[in-house]
Order: structure tokens, then C-alpha cells, then sequence
């Protein structure tokens, strides 16, 4: 007999699962280490208490409440903590969070260092935005940690004579024309404080501040008043981070100098996904990209690293010969799409995770406070583009007919705004992004579940009226690997054995 069982956020059967695209059989492990790693948390509460004590420079970890916690906010790779802070009368002043990756979301286990880059990154973005976007309105950060020990607290909350000559640092080094340390001075040694998990110590976005998008977004999107609104201000920010141009594709990550570098991969959730399944990405730490062709060349690897490894990728010959054919063509069709003259630059900031739930506003729709800032890296110009959520449709079930009179909204309120801007001219290379494919062809890059589905619906007709021939499928899927056939008949047996687990994992 089969049982349902229990996902992080909803139970599950068998047959939904075995149709499921995502590794089901790996995700059942999920509640198991969630109980582990909360539990871990929460007999460490005093512990959390003192941390953010010490960040904030407050004289006694007993000014710090910790929220039950059924109040923690469990998100899909961080779970954050609520602190509130009482004065000496026990009234709370101010509320902060620590942020905390989930291990078993991003890969820790099986690539040990991955939470403290994902950290790093996070961290790297609020500085940059702090150094050279400061009207990009992002929560305060007071600090961070990383799972060595090492703490690194603002500058606001050290000493008088500490923080004066971190301050004098800093223009010292701007002044000769040196790297400029971040706002967060580093301990040389272990904290007291030592926590063993990497964190963040940020604002807590409270709903006297504003509403997230995503409680009024299914009836607020047909307001058009309420739109342009959303649409004035997400241009804005993304014409903000457009006037600072960046030398290379990557992330920002803070090192253990506490000096920001644009050194590290760009660090996608894709990217962590797969390594938390141990699928392959051969996309090191430090591995950045000078020009557009090696980016797409590692952004295409994860997809065929996934088609190889993960049990469950394809569902049949059949799939296999759409999935592998879809591979192929977009391996050769990508210089067609993106203009040449751009393929080494600009490089412009991207906030890849902006959606609906990472955006607080306020009744109006003005954009008050954006949230959850990882993931972010530069990118060419050529893949910046307006949300694909503007329809509200998933990302495989997007309608051209539907979503193009959303995009055009957009952009002639894009067009407004780049008006009254310094930053790089990036209106045209966006506008044309629809027409020329760049809009579908980035987004495909970013959804490896997607990713055929948006090849079939949006890019081939760009090429070709259907298929051209019905033999298309068979003529071009050899081209994909070496031995394309034979991995197609390996990767079907291994569905089938996947099917096999999965069932006896549902079995009472």
C-alpha cells in the first residue's frame, strides 16, 4: 500500500511524484534535515542572542528576544530569525534578522564551503549596492559570519576608537588610490560567539513598512495606475545598478580581508541546486567570465550536466530526442541572437531572484524595500530584461500573446525614466529583446526544467515554421553528445530504476 509523504511545504503522493520533473527521491530527505538543523538553532538560542548582541554593540545579550519558532520565516534556501531589542524598561525598539542557508537546500554536505560563498556573495551585493546604489532600497546590513569563527561587524557598531580608525582606513586607502575596505571590520581570530554556520545580521522588514508584492499582486496587476507605479520603480533600480559598468560576468563576494572582489562564479541558484542533488557543474569558485561566450558556454553545461546525472531528467525516448535536440540547436543559434559588438561588455549588476515575494511596497505599488538579494551577479547587457512574471504565468506556460503588451507597458515606462538618466543607453538592447530572442534565450539559460519547453515555443519559430521536416528530432539529436543514442537508452533505464525507489519510498 502507498502513503502520501511530506515535502518541506506540502505532502506528496506517489503518482504526483513519479510525474514530477525535479528529484522527488531526493527532496524526501529534506523534512529529516530540516528537524535536524532547526533543532541545531534552537538549543543554540542564548548563543544567537549573544551573536547579535555583539553586532549591534549592545551591552548585554539580554536585550535580545528570540521569536518562537513557529515565527521563524523558512524560506527555500535561508531560514531567518527574528531578534527583537528592548531597551532597559523591556520595551522593543528595534527588530533585526539572522539569516541562516538551509545546508540541505545548497549543497553543503557534498560541497563543503558552499554556504559561506552564498554568504559571501550576499553579502557582496549589499556592499556594492551600499557603495554605488545607495537609492536602491535594501534592508540594513549589521554584520556577518562565516562558519570558521570569523565575524565581521559594521563599523557603526565598534568602539568610538575602533571605529574611527576603520573610517580613517578607508579614506586613507581611498584617497592613494588603493582597494577600499568594506563597512565590516573582521576579528582576526574565532569568535566566543562561535555559531559552527555561516550568517547575516539584517533589518527586519516589518508590514508597517509595506506590503509584499505578492499579497496584492493576482488582483493589483489589472490596476494600471498600480503598474506603472511597480514598473517606474523597478526601472529605476535596474537604470541605478546600469550606470556602474563591471569588468567581467561574476559575483561580488567579500573576502576574509574583508575587501569586496568581483571574483567569484556567478553564483546562481541553479548552480546550487544541482550541487545539493551531487550533480556536476565544473563552474569553480573564482571562476569568472571576460567575455559572453564562455558564460553561455558554462550556462549551457549545467543544463546537459543535469540531463546526464539527475535519475529522472528524461521520461522517455521520446524526451530524450526533445530535450537532446533542444541542446543541440541552442548550442549552435546563440551568435544569431546577441549582437557581437556586446559580447565584451557592458557588464551590468542583476538582481536575478526579483519577484513577487522579494518586493515590498506600499499601497500604491511604490517599491519601499527589496529583499533576498542572492543570487545577484553582473551580467552582458543583452540579459537584462523586464520580470517574465509580468503575466503571471509560470515560466514554461508563458503566452507571447499575453505577456508582449506587459513588456511594451514596460518598456515605454523604461523609456521615461532612461530619459532622465546618466547610465549605460540600455533601453534599445531591451526593447529588441523580445523581438530578437534574447529575452527567451536568457530565460531558458535560467530554468533547466523549462528549458526545452521555452526553446519549443519561443525560439525555434524565430527560425523555422514548426519543425521544417518531421524527421527533425532524429536528424539532430545525434549531434548533441558523443554517442547520443546509447546516453538516451542509459538515461530511460535509470528513470526506470529511479520510478522503482521512488515507489518503495511511498510504500506504509
Amino acid at each position: 500500500m502507498l502513503t502520501t509523504r511530506s515535502l518541506l511545504r506540502s505532502e506528496i503522493t506517489y503518482s504526483a511524484a513519479k510525474d514530477n520533473d525535479a528529484n522527488i527521491l531526493h527532496e524526501l530527505g529534506y523534512q529529516d534535515q530540516k528537524v535536524r538543523f532547526f533543532t541545531h538553532l534552537y538549543r543554540n538560542r542564548e548563543l544567537i542572542k549573544s551573536v547579535v548582541a555583539r553586532h549591534l554593540g549592545l551591552g548585554s545579550r539580554d536585550l535580545c528576544h528570540v521569536v518562537d519558532v513557529e515565527d521563524w520565516i523558512h524560506g527555500s534556501f535561508n531560514v531567518c530569525i527574528r531578534v527583537d531589542i528592548s531597551d532597559s524598561t523591556g520595551v522593543v525598539g528595534r527588530q533585526v534578522m539572522i539569516r541562516f542557508p538551509l545546508p540541505y537546500r545548497i549543497g553543503e554536505n557534498c560541497c563543503p564551503g558552499n554556504a559561506d560563498e552564498k554568504v559571501r556573495c550576499e553579502v557582496g551585493t549589499y556592499t556594492w549596492l551600499k557603495e554605488n546604489c545607495p537609492t536602491v532600497p535594501i534592508p540594513h546590513l549589521y554584520g556577518y559570519g562565516l562558519s570558521s569563527g570569523r565575524t565581521f561587524i559594521e563599523f557603526s557598531s565598534l568602539p568610538f576608537l575602533f571605529r574611527n580608525i576603520q573610517r580613517l582606513r578607508r579614506l586613507i586607502s581611498r584617497t592613494l588610490g588603493y582597494r577600499v575596505p568594506s563597512f565590516y571590520a573582521g576579528n582576526p581570530g574565532k569568535s566566543d560567539n562561535f555559531l559552527g554556520e555561516p550568517y547575516m545580521i539584517i533589518d527586519y522588514v516589518s508590514q508597517s513598512s509595506g506590503n509584499l508584492l505578492s499579497a496584492t499582486w493576482e488582483e493589483g496587476r489589472f490596476n494600471p495606475t498600480l503598474r506603472s507605479n511597480l514598473f517606474r520603480g523597478l526601472s529605476r533600480i535596474i537604470l541605478t545598478m546600469a550606470r556602474v559598468p563591471l569588468p567581467n560576468i561574476g559575483s561580488f563576494a567579500i573576502d576574509d580581508d574583508g575587501y569586496l572582489r568581483l571574483n567569484n562564479r556567478p553564483l546562481t541558484m541553479e548552480i546550487q541546486q544541482l550541487e545539493n542533488e551531487r550533480i556536476p557543474v565544473n563552474i569553480h569558485r573564482g571562476t569568472t567570465h571576460l567575455g559572453i561566450e564562455s558564460f553561455i558556454h558554462d550556462a549551457l553545461s549545467l543544463h546537459e550536466s543535469r540531463l546526464r546525472h539527475q535519475p529522472n531528467a528524461l521520461n522517455s525516448r521520446e524526451d530524450g530526442l526533445y530535450q537532446t535536440s533542444a541542446l543541440m540547436v541552442m548550442r549552435s543559434i546563440w551568435p544569431c541572437l546577441y549582437n557581437r559588438e556586446l559580447f565584451r561588455g557592458p557588464f551590468l549588476f542583476n538582481l536575478t531572484d526579483l519577484n513577487q515575494s522579494n518586493i515590498f511596497v506600499d499601497d500604491n505599488w511604490n517599491i519601499v524595500r527589496l529583499i533576498d538579494l542572492e543570487w545577484a551577479c553582473s551580467h552582458p547587457a543583452e540579459m537584462i530584461h523586464p520580470p517574465y512574471w509580468l503575466s503571471h504565468q509560470a515560466i514554461d506556460l508563458i503566452d507571447s500573446r499575453e505577456y508582449e503588451p506587459l513588456h511594451t507597458e514596460f518598456m515605454n515606462i523604461f523609456a521615461e525614466e532612461q530619459r532622465h538618466s546618466d547610465s549605460f543607453h540600455l533601453y534599445p538592447t531591451m526593447k529588441k529583446g523580445l523581438e530578437n530572442g534574447t529575452f527567451w534565450y536568457s530565460l531558458a539559460l535560467t530554468s533547466p526544467s523549462a528549458f526545452s519547453t521555452i526553446f519549443y515555443d519561443h525560439i525555434q519559430p524565430k527560425f523555422t515554421n514548426g519543425h521544417g521536416i518531421p524527421e527533425f528530432w532524429s536528424i539532430t539529436m545525434p549531434y548533441c553528445f558523443l554517442n547520443t543514442a546509447a546516453l538516451i537508452e542509459q538515461k530511460v533505464k535509470d528513470k526506470e530504476r529511479y520510478d522503482a525507489s521512488l515507489q518503495e519510498a511511498f510504500r506504509c
